[in-house]
């Protein structure tokens, strides 16, 4: 099967050919552990989760290493830690967890490696000294500086002129450096804060230089895929790719994938302005498939706004898959692979709003088919469609019981209540009570194993 992927730096859709298809390698940035991750924060892990799937299906599961790591010293970590008088780790190993919690409860697979950047650090400093030698960093008071005039085709992944990178450059605290558009790799001690002795002295890493050193020190470059949102391609992106290339002379990764934005109203969601809404007060009211298909409605590189609607509809769509499963409970599903036109639509750089429409075409031929063999390979096809998207992993009874909440109970006594007056032969309070539950919007199926219940759809 051919995969095709759109490289953020050829800007085009390319096939997809990894160096060795034994050990394919994907690195994604992950979060910097010192607050709740809001839900535009969740897109790019669950983005890149699909394709770990798709990956792992077309070249085996233990062929695939993704490796996704925590920021965990940085300017806002070093921040609330001082804030809250908790000490650092404290802070990072306990929104660590959160995230892990909050992006399972998503659906998301847990990468193959997570390295933390604080465990990488001699690796950073060799790097830097790497750079120094070769005359693309220098040392000025503050610390040690990426020299951009180095790098003759810097700007390349973002397609950004040298006039544009310097305007805003301008960064608190390094006034020592030679030009505006100059980026920290290390920055010298201050008093207060976390600090590693290092041959050009002591202090703390930057943030690019973190992604580039664990990329080489766990996967090796250049990698095959390497990902995060579109907001990393200037300048994170850009420089993990200047001082690593000008540290080893080759590529850092063979193609380069970015996700849109999330928005709020139309407007970029950002802790900063305010407008963010977090995966675990999401989970409160909304089961995770639901988050997760709603973050993958949308293609991945378009933006999508979030909204109630949104999920509404995320709800609507999972509800009419469950119904498939749970009319066919009594019916073991076929051991069959996804249906070649579902896989194909993500094989298309990931193209999920066309795989939705694939699985909503197996659940209609689950829901009409009749003979057996039909329904066994039917729901079987549905299944394993799902897994690849990461949906339908929930027992569809279950399903349904918390998509209705604390109603559910009363939901289950007035089933329980219908089952005893058709035994009875009362049919008047039988209808009456079916009538009750359409009423709430539940649809009640009778087989010869007993009734059971789910959303109209």
């Amino acid at each position: 099967m051919e995969i095709a992927l759109t490289n953020t730096l050829t800007r085009r859709k390319e096939r997809f050919e990894p160096a060795n298809p034994s050990r394919v390698t994907m690195y994604v940035c992950g979060p910097t552990v010192y607050s709740y991750a809001h839900i535009g924060n969740a897109r790019p892990p669950v983005v890149f989760d699909v394709l770990f799937r798709l990956l792992r299906l077309t070249y085996g599961e233990q062929a695939v290493i993704y490796a996704r790591n925590y920021t965990d010293i940085d300017d806002k970590i070093i921040a609330a830690a001082a804030k809250s008088g908790e000490p650092i780790d404290a802070i990072t190993r306990k929104f660590e967890r959160i995230y892990e919690e909050d992006t399972g409860a998503l659906g998301v697979l847990p990468p193959t490696l997570t390295p933390r950047a604080t465990e990488h650090v001699s690796d950073m400093i060799a790097l830097i000294e790497q750079l120094l030698a070769k005359g693309a960093a220098y040392k000025a008071e503050t610390g040690i500086y990426f020299s951009v005039a180095a790098d003759e085709d810097y700007g390349k992944l973002s397609g950004r002129s040298q006039d544009e990178l310097k305007a805003g450059a301008r960064v608190e605290g390094e006034d020592d450096k030679r030009h505006p558009s100059d980026f920290a790799l290390w920055k010298t001690t201050k008093p207060g804060e976390p600090s590693w002795e290092a041959s050009f002295g002591a202090g703390r890493p930057g943030w690019h230089i973190e992604c580039s050193a664990m990329i080489e020190k766990e996967l090796g470059s250049p990698i095959d895929i390497h990902g995060g949102g579109i907001d990393l391609i200037f300048p994170h992106h850009e420089n993990e790719i200047a001082q690593s290339e000008s540290a080893h002379g080759h590529a850092l990764a063979r193609v380069w994938m970015h996700n849109g934005f999330l928005t709020m109203d139309r407007e970029k969601m950002s802790k900063s302005i305010g407008n963010i809404i977090t995966p675990r007060e999401l989970l409160e009211d909304w089961q995770g498939e639901t988050i997760r298909w709603a973050l993958l409605s949308a293609h991945y590189r378009a933006p999508l706004d979030w909204s109630e609607d949104l999920l509404r509809q995320a709800q609507a769509s999972l509800d009419r898959l469950y119904g498939a499963v749970l009319r066919l409970k009594d019916v073991a599903a076929a051991e069959v692979d996804a249906p070649s036109a579902f896989v194909e639509a993500l094989a298309d750089d990931l193209n999920t709003p066309a795989a939705i429409a694939e699985l909503s075409a197996l659940a209609t031929a689950a829901n009409v088919a009749k003979k057996p063999a039909e329904q066994a390979r039917a729901k079987g096809e549905l299944l394993a469609a799902a897994r690849l998207l990461g949906v339908l992993n929930e027992d569809p009874e279950h399903w349904f019981r918390a998509s209705f909440g604390d109603e559910a109970a009363e939901i289950d006594r007035l089933v329980a209540e219908r089952v005893a007056a058709r035994a009875a032969k009362n049919y008047a309070e039988s209808d009456r009570l079916r009538d009750e539950l359409a009423a709430r919007g539940v649809e009640v199926m009778d087989s010869a194993s007993g009734s059971t219940w789910r959303r109209k759809g």
